[in-house]
Formats: structure tokens, C-alpha cells, sequence
């Protein structure tokens, strides 16, 4: 249990680093909930550290998809914050992202490039490295890297209204 928390805390830092500051969400309710839904699943066949922390980082996704829909759904009315996710810039940088658009735009990259969109899933919101990711989708390193390029140029496109049909 303590090496799970461990990882739990280490991801949802991670999130929660990429919030606004008067975010009304906190790290250890974001860490609970996440464990809640984790635990509900019912019993996952764990095949390593990897599978652990991309099933853990979709899990705190859409904690947080949900709280920002719940708090968008209070604020009716207040605008819409664009994610300036630039293909030229490490995706690491951003500092907060508009979780709720970002969900749609990673909803439809898996429509179209589902392992573009587990690839994003792995490396931006659990952190994963190149090397784990491909070894999480049994994929060379290159094509991890070369579908977390073609996936962070479409999200791009798509957050800001461009055509995503070149692929």
C-alpha cells in the first residue's frame, strides 16, 4: 500500500502542477478518488510499474475532466481558457490546460490514432518515459516518438481549429 500512495502522490503532484493555483481540487482528494476507482475496477491483472501508472494517470483524468465540467457547469457563462499546446514546445510546459477541451480533443485522437492517443495518455498525463511507454504498448521507442510528434501536432491543430485530416 505504501509504494502504491507512493506513486499515486508522485502523479497527482504532477496533475496538480499543471493547475491553476486556486484550484479547488487538492492533491491528496485528487490521490482518493483516483484510489476509489482503482480499487472499483474490481481485479486488474497488473502486468508491471507501467500498466500500473497509465491505468492510475486515465484514472486521475478523468477526475479531473469531471471536476472541471462540474465547476465549468457552475460558471455558466465564463469563457473558455485555450490550451496553447504548440507542436515546437514540450507539452510538459504547460502550465494549465483547459481539461475539458483537452479531454475532447484526446477523445477524438483516439477515434482516428487510438495509439497516438495512448501514447499522449502515457507520456503527458502518467509521465511514463519513451522507454516505458513503448514497452507499455509493445511499440519501438522510435514509433513512441514518432506518433507522441504526429499526436501533439494534431492536438494542436484541433485546439486550435485547424484541420486535424493530415495524419
Amino acid at each position: 500500500m505504501p509504494l502504491v500512495y507512493a506513486e499515486l502522490h508522485r502523479l497527482a503532484r504532477r496533475y496538480m502542477s499543471h493547475e491553476r493555483a486556486d484550484h479547488t481540487l487538492q492533491t491528496s482528494e485528487l490521490i482518493n478518488e483516483a484510489y476509489l476507482r482503482l480499487v472499483d475496477a474490481g481485479r486488474v491483472n497488473w502486468h508491471d510499474r507501467a500498466h500500473f501508472l497509465a491505468v492510475s494517470a486515465q484514472a486521475m483524468r478523468r477526475v479531473l475532466v469531471e471536476h472541471a465540467r462540474a465547476r465549468g457547469s457552475q460558471r455558466r457563462g465564463a469563457g473558455v481558457q485555450n490550451l496553447p499546446l504548440d507542436a515546437a514546445v514540450n507539452a510538459h510546459a504547460l502550465e494549465s490546460p483547459d481539461l475539458v477541451k483537452l479531454d475532447g480533443a484526446l477523445t477524438a485522437l483516439a477515434g482516428e490514432y487510438p495509439r497516438r492517443s495512448q501514447v499522449i495518455e502515457l507520456r503527458y498525463f502518467g509521465g511514463l518515459s519513451v522507454e516505458e511507454t513503448a514497452a507499455v504498448l509493445g511499440f519501438s521507442q522510435a514509433s513512441v516518438l514518432r506518433d507522441w510528434r504526429l499526436a501533439r501536432i494534431w492536438l494542436f491543430r484541433a485546439m486550435s481549429g485547424e484541420s486535424t485530416h493530415a495524419g
